[in-house]
């Protein structure tokens, strides 16, 4: 039983948790005080009011996993001794720690590292904070010569510091820690990768070193088996296989290169894209490649936005290639006066944009350099615009209805490096918390994360695995149309300033095909595979009736191939299971006396022999249904 605590001298903050019998005690990390996370052993008044910090908590995780990342770096410094320490947070499934060592780590390291780790957490090593001045900082690091944290050291503007030590390894890290290494229960490293330092190309070159913690083995495991899962479902090798798209050194990095299937399967995307935007009063527009410098500057890009651009010079005239599509819709809306009667203007494009992306964040087709956006800009009255939020909201839960994607809301505030007034801020940000309240759907605040010119919201799909991935935005501007001066005439006769919604539905079109070969692991819906069937001939007597099938199916429009080789049936079934085909139409004997198909689905069911017609029927309400 605990000791009731009576004096009033300072006691640790896991004593007072242990006076007030808190239950699961064996789980609490850390805690809160006066709203900051403190550690387990900070010094405290018995009265002080605490709340514990689970393990199992968001925050618990990543104590616990920012706490593993220490063990990974002293593990490293252990094995490698002339390694050099960087920085080691812990991100959204785990952590990772950057290096500076003579060559880079391969993944053979990791399995010596994880053994060192484990040698640590057994030792129960204790996690000892300790403050000192930045200067006392300066020289301790630079007496075991970790260039890269004295650097960081300079920068800093406070005047005290914080360390952890754990025995004789030391990090600057301002905490809190979990009280021991003990506290680690379960751990694996998981990928080594290459890192610039800060991000910046023209740095040095790290080995990154990427780890998880849980805080038992099961979770663990269940972790390492999405992980498993996430790797067969790869878009990248899925890309590959499925001969989507390709990525060429030859041509530069972040660029795309679409294979036949590929651009199919973007044509499908861009086609359904058009129909519901036309059939939701959006009209098509397009603006250039090539926008005047000046424009940049005026939009406020050019300030806040110009390290993700590429600029050029054409006759002595300064031009930037557009990262977003908003000023040319600008210009279409001033091209006359409108009325308000007019509006709202919905505006949309399948713009293609270019952003300068480091070479480091590069990925498949989820962040590339030149992609393409369902951009849309309506330009309506202050009136209208909760309205137009909820419209927006509604296309969104339509749209990804249709994909099968759960999604997230999240508001996204003014961030430090924006343009505007705070009256303008105040008043987009409230429209989009109101469109949201009204319509009830629950969001999450993410501070200082907006757009430079405004507030937005942000929507979290959720795959097949429940991973999270960024696609549509939502963004409310009052400020590009005071700096372009659109106005609408009302109905008094006097100008008026109208809003401004920038939205995206997909997002960028490269990076939803991304996620949705990773939520389908490549086996997409009929309705939206390249090729949606495949006449398999069994000998080649049975030729002209499949050649009959594949005319009758091209002539009603379905994605249709034919395998007439002469090989084994099961050596072009399995060829066609590899490449995802919904349909395989098997053509023998049978087939051709009753002058029709067997159908044989992707899972490997076979249907029932049908005629041509009565295939028609089934394939085509599929597509209709978007199956």
């Amino acid at each position: 039983m605990a000791q009731e605590i009576t004096e009033h001298q300072p006691i640790s903050a896991l004593e007072v948790l242990e006076s007030r019998r808190i239950k699961g005690l064996d789980r609490v990390v850390a805690v809160r005080i006066n709203g900051c996370l403190q550690d387990l052993s900070l010094p405290v008044d018995p009265g002080t009011e605490i709340e514990p910090i689970f393990v199992d908590s968001q925050e618990g995780l990543e104590i616990l996993r920012h706490s593993t990342s220490h063990v990974m770096a002293m593990a490293v410094k252990e094995l490698f001794p002339e390694a050099k320490v960087t920085i080691g947070p812990a991100i959204e499934e785990g952590f990772y720690y950057d290096f500076d060592y003579v060559r880079p780590f391969k993944k053979e390291d990791l399995p010596k590292i994880e053994e060192k780790m484990a040698e640590i957490v057994k030792a129960d090593i204790p996690f000892v904070r300790e403050e000192m001045s930045r200067e006392e900082a300066i020289e301790l690091f630079r007496g075991l010569g970790e260039d890269y944290k004295v650097e960081i050291l300079e920068e800093l503007e406070e005047d005290r510091v914080t360390v952890y030590r754990n025995k004789e390894f030391v990090d600057l890290c301002r905490g809190p820690h979990v009280p021991s290494t003990k506290a680690i229960k379960a751990f694996k490293l998981t990928k080594v990768a290459g890192a610039y330092w800060r991000g910046d190309e023209r740095r040095a070159m790290l080995s990154r070193i990427y780890g998880t913690a849980f805080p038992d083995r099961k979770q663990l495991k269940q972790y390492l088996h999405r992980l498993e899962e996430a790797k067969k479902r790869s878009h990248v090798r899925l890309g590959a296989q499925l001969e989507l798209f390709s990525t060429y050194d030859e041509i530069g990095a972040g660029l795309v290169v679409w294979h036949p299937n590929g651009a199919m399967l973007r044509w499908i995307l861009e086609d359904f894209e058009v129909r519901e935007h036309l059939r939701r009063g959006y009209e098509v527009v397009r603006g250039p490649q090539l926008l005047k410098t000046e424009l940049w500057k005026k939009s406020g890009h050019f300030d806040n936005y110009r390290e993700h651009m590429y600029f050029t010079t054409i006759d002595e005239q300064s031009y930037g290639i557009k990262p977003m599509n908003c000023v040319a819709h600008m210009l279409i809306y001033k091209s006359k006066i409108r009325s308000y009667r007019d509006l709202p203007k919905r505006y949309f494009e399948l713009g293609t944009v270019h952003r300068h992306e480091r070479s480091g964040v590069l990925h498949g087709l989820l962040r590339v350099r030149e992609f393409t956006q369902d951009d849309a800009h309506i330009i309506c009255r202050p009136d209208q615009l909760n309205q137009e939020i909820k419209g927006v909201l509604d296309f969104v839960e339509d749209v990804m209805g249709v994909f099968g994607f759960d999604y997230e809301l999240e508001l996204s505030t003014r961030p430090e490096k924006s343009i505007g007034s705070d009256e303008d801020w105040e008043l987009a940000t409230n429209a989009l918390k109101e469109a949201m309240d009204q319509a009830g759907l629950p969001y999450e605040i993410n501070e200082g994360d907006g757009a430079f010119y405004g507030p937005k919201i942000d929507v979290k799909l959720k795959d097949a695995l429940g991973r999270r991935w960024q696609c549509a935005t939502i963004q409310c501007d009052f400020t590009l149309p005071e700096r372009f001066d659109l106005y609408y005439v009302d109905k008094d006769g006097e100008r008026k300033r109208p809003a401004m919604i920038h939205r995206v539905i997909l997002g960028a079109i490269e990076r939803f095909i991304g996620v949705l070969i990773e939520h389908y692991a490549g086996a997409f819906p009929t309705w939206l595979a390249p090729v949606q069937a495949i006449v398999l001939t069994v000998a080649d007597r049975h030729i002209p009736h499949g050649q009959e099938i594949y005319e009758a199916l091209k002539k009603e429009s379905i994605r249709v191939k034919a395998d007439f080789r002469n090989e084994k049936l099961g050596f072009k079934v399995r060829e066609a299971q590899v490449m995802k085909i919904p349909y395989m139409l098997i053509v023998g004997d049978k087939e051709v006396e009753a002058k029709g198909l067997t159908p044989r689905l992707l899972s490997g069911k076979n249907l029932q022999l049908m005629e041509i017609g009565e295939f028609l029927g089934v394939i085509k309400e599929e597509i209709e249904q978007r199956r």
